[in-house]
């Protein structure tokens, strides 16, 4: 039985599946659903749980070599969250950081391996994963 880090079996399965520059999107409780991929939907209540929380237990399993987050996160959001997602982004090494146009960005999504739907209330806080 895992006794530690993600727990959750559908996650697990899910990031067992990627490999080399496939792409996992962890995305906010108002994000479209997808048809033509898998979404672990683990949203509880607004901010429950995060994004960020979420990026910090599949760092330790998941090489990441590319962020992708739409740039109009910049814009709508305060310094204090725009800091908290660049110190987390920045604690991936060697990680390449890509900022499209939101609309740019949800037409990555259909490729993606799966998508892990959070509770997260942060405007365009959405990311796509890309593995090293």
């Amino acid at each position: 039985m895992i006794q530690q880090g993600i727990l959750n079996p559908d996650i697990l399965h899910l990031i067992a599946r990627v490999r080399h520059t496939n792409t996992l999107v962890i995305a906010d409780w108002a994000f479209p659903y997808w048809p033509e991929i898998e979404t672990v939907d683990i949203s509880l209540t607004h901010d429950v749980p995060t994004i960020l929380q979420v990026l910090e237990l599949l760092k330790p399993n998941f090489k990441i070599g590319r962020v992708l987050q739409a740039e109009e996160f910049l814009t709508t959001n305060s310094d204090e969250v725009i800091n908290n997602y660049q110190s987390a982004f920045n604690e991936i090494p060697d990680v390449v950081i890509e900022r499209p146009a939101h609309i740019d960005l949800k037409k990555m999504v259909p490729s993606a391996i799966g998508l892990i739907r959070t509770g997260d209330t942060t405007t365009y806080g959405n990311i796509i994963l890309e593995s090293a």
